[in-house]
């Protein structure tokens, strides 16, 4: 009988995983897309903006810095597939005006077409211990952060359900999964885009639109080698424990777990443990990936769970 039962059981979760490709969703196709990628200058969102074209499509870059702008135009032109491709640029302050934000991509959307996805990755940060961090910077961080988010997503997420497809990007960060000694400041922008993605997502999933939030790892970027200078000794100390990831590596994961329309990205075995352990009620977009948070998602946990 226990044989019988475990039988079953192994058949019932072989056929969920041949079922699961079918209630997916359906792959976006880059080539000839339109993919805007604000933040896009340097760090994540330019090997972002760089992988999506290799791939074919078309890319809006948006930035404040006008030069770097230019910069890394130049830079993603290099990996052309095909003569039609274009990079345009624009520069603009995503956090600062809602209708500015809303006109500039109008205009990217009335020379490249509509937006077929966004990635949200401009960001910053500030590191410190909490009563040390001016009171200023917890504003300007929720503005640059959370609401350098919601402008973007806010001007095409219309178009988007009026289409019936397209996909939205927030990238967050592994101290958006939790709180982090010196991240009191930074970790409530990225848990933010966490609550907004998933209650953003409940709302477009009948449009076939699908939102995905990245928890990228320690990255080599311009910004965290600024981040790192201001660093407390116990948040250097945490971040000694994991290795720092190249950024071209996360842009790979991020456009495959984009295209596909997955949910929750993750790079590297640590960061898909850490995604599953604080999923909570995350939407799902396959059985196998709610098969695997029901499995790893109980609490609370104790060593016996985990081989160190």
């Amino acid at each position: 009988m226990l044989l019988l039962a475990v039988a079953f059981i192994v058949a019932f979760v072989l056929l969920l995983y041949m079922v699961s490709p079918l209630i997916s969703p359906k792959p976006l196709k880059l080539p000839g897309a339109h993919v805007v990628v604000t933040g896009g200058s340097s760090g994540i969102g330019k090997c972002i903006a760089i992988e999506c074209y290799k791939q074919g499509a078309f890319i809006t870059l948006i930035a404040r810095d006008e030069n770097k702008l230019l910069q890394t135009k130049k830079e993603i032109e290099k990996y052309c597939v095909n003569d039609k491709q274009v990079v345009l640029c624009i520069s603009v302050d995503v956090s600062k005006d809602y209708e500015q934000v809303e006109n500039v991509l109008k205009q990217a959307q009335e020379k490249l077409g509509p937006v077929d996805m966004l990635v949200n990755c401009a960001g910053t940060s500030v590191t410190g211990k909490f009563e040390d961090i001016e009171v200023n910077s917890f504003e300007r961080l929720m503005a640059v952060n959370y609401l350098g988010s919601v402008y973007p997503s806010r001007a095409v997420i219309a178009t988007m359900k009026e289409r019936r497809m397209g996909r939205i990007v927030f990238v967050s960060s592994q101290a958006g999964q939790l709180g982090l000694f010196g991240y009191t400041a930074y970790s409530p922008t990225k848990f933010a885009l966490r609550g907004l993605a998933e209650a953003l997502q409940m709302e477009v999933k009948p449009y076939n639109v699908y939102v995905t939030v990245a928890y990228p790892p320690d990255t080599d970027t311009p910004g965290f080698a600024e981040e790192s200078k201001t660093k407390p000794l116990e948040t250097k100390l945490i971040s000694e424990t994991s290795s720092v990831c190249q950024a071209e590596q996360v842009a790979r994961v991020i456009v495959k777990d984009a295209v596909q329309g997955n949910f929750n990205s993750s790079v590297g075995s640590d960061g898909y443990m850490l995604s599953i352990l604080t999923s909570g009620m995350s939407p799902v977009t396959s059985i196998t990936e709610g098969l695997q948070q029901v499995r790893f998602g109980k609490a609370p946990y104790s060593l016996k769970d985990f081989k160190i």
